[in-house]
């Protein structure tokens, strides 16, 4: 499979669906102060793809769970628990989420989706071992749609 890494920004993608970089889903997400592409999405698409994930219960880490978009220009988003508890990721969480959530897309009958670097901001996670992470199980994943790892540029 190809996987495309681009530089900008994750809701700026022309792809069907878009994955948020979540956690557990066990602290209500209203007592949470959302950053990075928790914190964009809540600003640009607004709070009903959050309500809605409240809804679904805890995610184990590594699951992935799908909500509408919001008001956001995709046909949904996939929330991915990459972090555990202690607010890290590790090897093993980043690369189920990516498994998990190109499952979910499938199913789903999406062509594309577009990730952030799951688990290097609040997470802990170097950057380039994360991306190297996400390429390496995005390109042995069954989707068959186009897979797109978008690293973050400031001012984009």
């Amino acid at each position: 499979m190809n996987v495309d890494v681009v530089e900008g920004n994750l809701l700026d993608q022309q792809v069907d669906c878009i994955v948020n970089a979540w956690n557990r889903n066990i602290i209500p997400w209203w007592l949470l102060l959302p950053q990075g592409i928790s914190g964009a999405i809540k600003k640009h698409g607004g709070y009903q793809p959050f309500i809605e994930l409240g809804r679904k219960g805890a995610i184990p880490l590594g699951g992935a769970v799908l909500t509408n978009p919001g008001k956001l220009p995709f046909k949904a988003i996939i929330h991915v628990a990459g972090i555990n508890m202690l607010w890290r990721s590790s090897e093993e969480s980043v690369r189920a989420s990516v498994r998990n959530a190109l499952a979910l897309a499938q199913q789903h009958g999406f062509h594309s989706i577009a990730f952030p670097l799951i688990g290097a901001g609040t997470g802990g996670g170097k950057p380039e071992r994360v991306l190297n992470i996400m390429v390496e199980e995005a390109s042995a994943a069954d989707f068959k749609g186009k897979v797109r790892i978008v690293v973050f540029k400031k001012g984009s």
